[in-house]
Formats: C-alpha cells, structure tokens, sequence
C-alpha cells in the first residue's frame, strides 16, 4: 500500500516544541535549569528498564516498529476494496470460477485474497466466517500490543520522573545544614525537573503515540469487516447489486463511524 505523510503528527511535533521553547525561553528564569542529563537518565532508564521486564523482547520490537506509521501511515482504500468484491461478485454469480481465479491473481490484500479463494474453494460458510473473524481478532491482539507498550510507558515515565525527585530531596536533605538557601533551591529544582521529564514524555510522546496506533488499529478492522461483510454475501450467492448496495451503504458512514466511539467487539458481532 501507498505510504503517504501524517500530516497531524507533524503539526502536534510542530506545536510541541514550540510550546517547549515558550516555556523555556519566556517562563524560565534561565533555560539552562530544564537541562538535567543525570534526571532525564533516571526517567528514559527507568522507563525502559520497566518496559522489559513487562514485555516480552518480540512485543518490544513489534512496537518500535510500528513507529514509522506515527510519521507514514498505510492509504487505505475501502472504495479499493469494494470496487474488487462487487467485481468478482459478478463473476461469481455468473458461475464463472476461472474468471474469478484469474482475478485473484490481481489483489494485493492478503485477506480479501484468501476471502475469495475460500468461496472459490466452496468453503462452508461458518468455516469462513470463522476464519475471517479469527484473522481480525489476531491483526487486533497484535496492534493492540504495540499500543499498550507505548501506554505503559506513559505510565512508568512519571513515576520514575518522581523517584528522580525524590532521589533528589533526599540529597538536599544534607546539605540542609550548610544553611545556604541558593544551595538549597537550586538542588529543590533539580529534584523537580525529573518530574517534568516524566509528565512530557508521558503526555507529550508516549500517549499520543499509543492513540494514534488505536486509531490506525479501528480504521483497519472496519475495513475487514466490510470485506469479511462482502465475502459472506458472495457464499449465499447474494446478487451483485445488491453485494454493491450493502458496500456502498457501509462506506457512507465510513467516516462517521470513525469519529465516534465504537465497540470493536460489537462491530465484528453485528456482521456475523
């Protein structure tokens, strides 16, 4: 598939380092307090360390991977899709299985493919539907994965930001005694800083990322469904308007549906 630009995770990299230099540069006394290698270190080490003891190694890499479609995402086409079904439900219902055969050749969507061999095949129905619902349940397991990496990181980072303050209060507990107030501060805002670091990367990083992989993960189950919808239709021997009729109505509300909170659960439900 197309690889095309998110231009909404530009614009939010765009609008938060903007908003980091108007705290840096016309809220802080002097810029160079937010720069704490030693408490930046205790909160990505931290993070990090957590995240593998969580999470098996595969699962770590699966997420990581899943990076580049923050910045390139995959152009799907669910016209694309609906355009193939309603086609080779024509050659279908005309009993022309070599047709469709030589037609299959030409899809590139794994799973609309092995949709359409099965029907080819004569699977029984259940059997496909079965098949089709546990194809959906795996791609959702296995992005939901990616997605929960990257929200437990946005969990463990302010909580190590806070050890990193607390490591630090313990410190500024003695040189209390030196009674030297410039001391104490600059050591009380050293502490806090770590706190910082952990509620940016939580909010700022960590969090958006595991939305925008959910996101990504809905839009690509509505999808399958509507082809699982498509390839059902075609087993009943369903005619090729009305197979058009069905796909069409599910694309009109393709969009709208992906703006409201759905049950993906209940999405998968409905079509069996």
């Amino acid at each position: 598939m197309m690889k095309t630009m998110n231009y909404s995770t530009v614009i939010g990299i765009v609008m938060s380092l903007l908003l980091l230099s108007f705290i840096f540069i016309f809220q802080a006394h002097d810029p160079l307090l937010f720069i704490n290698p030693a408490g930046l270190a205790i909160v990505i080490g931290g993070t990090i360390t957590a995240l593998f003891i969580s999470y098996p190694l595969r699962d770590i890499k699966h997420a990581f991977k899943s990076l580049k479609t923050i910045l390139f995402y995959e152009s799907l086409n669910p016209r694309k899709e609906a355009d193939e079904i309603i086609a080779v439900s024509r050659m279908w219902f005309s009993r022309d299985s070599l047709a469709v055969e030589n037609e299959m050749d030409k899809i590139n969507n794994p799973y609309l493919k092995t949709g359409f061999q099965l029907v080819v095949d004569k699977t029984p129905t259940e059997d496909i539907l079965s098949l089709l619902k546990w194809r959906i349940a795996r791609l959702r397991s296995k992005e939901k994965t990616a997605a929960d990496v990257f929200k437990a990181m946005s969990y463990f980072a302010p909580a190590f930001g806070m050890i990193g303050t607390l490591i630090g209060l313990i410190n500024m507990l003695h040189i209390i005694e030196a009674k030297d107030i410039s001391l104490i501060t600059l050591n009380m805002g050293i502490a806090l800083i770590t706190t910082f670091y952990g509620l940016i990367l939580a909010n700022l990083v960590f969090n958006p990322i595991a939305i925008k992989l959910e996101r990504r993960t809905e839009q690509r189950v509505m999808i399958m469904s509507m082809v699982m919808e498509g390839i059902i239709l075609m087993t009943d021997r369903r005619s090729p308007s009305f197979i058009r009729e069905t796909l069409n109505s599910f694309l009109m509300n393709h969009d709208n549906d992906l703006h409201e909170p759905i049950n993906l659960d209940d999405q998968v439900d409905t079509l069996s």
